[in-house]
């Protein structure tokens, strides 16, 4: 598997946990206000990390990591993702996995054998074809089932989990969180983020555009805590 990205040390990538990072390469959806653009369209630009290298960090620091958070890109599009955990798993780590939702297969299969400890699934838009389209920036067949299916996966097990929504002015209304709410309820945990300013991005439109205030963000997040109490916002 080629690693594209490592952070040894973060407090943020998991709620009161300390983790280490890895960053998986490409993504199947081209969302026009994400800010991995090398790791998506260009990784082969970037340097592969050897997993040697973050074994031997991982086993020499064990004491005080709590797991390890593999994300990208999207995860789930590598067939060796399972082996790559079950390494983790074997080193007594904690694994999160972050996903866009888009491979129910194989989150099913991560579930079943017992080889994640958490996933946080991105909810991009409410589950209709057009604002899914719209805020991903692909037209995937099955799009929307698919995200549905990975919902309901998590919806129905017993893994801790959480869904996320990145808030992006021209893309997301509160009606919008209200709808992605009663999609989720049920849910663990559901967080919003405020969308990024002042990064590339891969629509060059998205770069610059002004985030959400702190008062429309409040809207949003007591909109989300009428339907799934269990709402916090992050970042």
């Amino acid at each position: 598997m080629e690693i594209k990205g490592f952070i040894d040390i973060s407090l943020i990538d998991w709620d009161q946990k300390i983790t280490s990072v890895i960053f998986l390469p490409n993504c199947n959806l081209r969302c026009p206000y994400c800010y991995n653009t090398s790791l998506v369209l260009h990784p082969e630009k970037l340097p592969t990390i050897p997993f040697q290298d973050i074994e031997t960090y991982l086993q020499k620091n064990r004491d005080w990591i709590d797991g390890v958070v593999i994300t990208g890109g999207e995860p789930t599009i590598h067939t060796d993702l399972p082996y790559l955990c079950q390494t983790l798993k074997k080193l007594d780590l904690l694994v999160k996995v972050d996903t866009n939702g888009t491979n129910p297969q194989t989150i099913r299969d991560l579930l079943n054998k017992e080889l994640v400890d958490y996933v946080a699934m991105d909810v991009k838009a409410p589950l209709t074809k057009q604002k899914y389209n719209n805020a991903s920036g692909v037209h995937i067949k099955q799009l929307t089932e698919k995200i549905k299916e990975t919902t309901n996966i998590l919806l129905k097990s017993t893994i801790e989990h959480e869904f996320r929504t990145t808030i992006v002015p021209t893309i997301h209304r509160s009606k919008d969180i209200e709808q992605i709410c009663h999609q989720i309820k049920g849910c663990k945990k559901y967080v919003l983020q405020n969308y990024k300013t002042n990064v590339e991005t891969l629509n060059p439109n998205f770069k610059n555009l002004k985030p959400f205030s702190e008062k429309k963000t409040k809207v949003f997040l007591q909109t989300a805590k009428k339907i799934i109490p269990n709402t916090i916002l992050r970042g």
